[in-house]
């Protein structure tokens, strides 16, 4: 999944948008979609918000085409926080009308609940894009429990090799707890 989309092909990719290529449309969704799906899902918690929020982010980028800026990153991290921006919008209002209805809660527990769902949704997004030799060595340490020593083994990797590639891959997923809430990089901002 954890596709590296040239600049080349985002800078094609925004000027067939530009030009309301509705195949352009069709190819963007076929490579993000499940991304954004479960960026979404992973957030709310929910199928079919899942799909609503799906929906919202790809009638956004046709809508808005020019919206992404390749200088600021690849067109996969834009739609991403694109996606992740529009799920915790939409987990606030959905947990503030809850709020308002029932009375049951505070705003810091939504706050805490929307910060856990956001940090998740970002490390699940930090794993499926990290290079795959990153990742590999990650979900052996931790999903079959290796340590460095057999993770080296199985991936026929030095043992110095297995603990740069497990550092690595845990120093990026702890920069998924450290980015401010409400503010993905690079000034794209407005919620869909």
């Amino acid at each position: 999944m954890a596709n590296d989309t040239p600049p080349r092909w985002d800078r094609r990719m925004q000027q067939r948008l530009a030009r309301g290529e509705a195949a352009a449309l069709g190819e963007l969704y076929d490579r993000f979609a499940s991304l954004v799906h479960s960026l979404a899902h992973r957030v709310l918690d929910d199928d079919q918000a899942a799909d609503q929020i799906t929906r919202e982010v790809f009638g956004y980028i046709w809508e808005n085409p020019d919206a992404y800026d390749p200088r600021q990153g690849n067109l996969r991290s834009w739609v991403a926080r694109l996606t992740q921006r529009q799920a915790v919008h939409r987990l606030r209002q959905t947990e503030a009308t809850a709020y308002a209805e029932t009375g049951v809660g505070t705003a810091e527990e939504l706050e805490a609940k929307v910060r856990r769902a956001t940090v998740a949704a970002r490390a699940d997004y930090i794993v499926t894009s990290m290079p795959a030799p990153l990742r590999k060595a990650l979900e052996l340490a931790y999903f079959q429990r290796r340590d460095y020593r057999q993770t080296a083994a199985d991936l026929s990797i030095s043992h110095e090799e297995a603990r740069r590639r497990l550092r690595l891959g845990l120093q990026l997923l702890s920069t998924a707890n450290t980015r401010p809430l409400d503010g993905p990089p690079g000034g794209y901002g407005q919620t869909l």
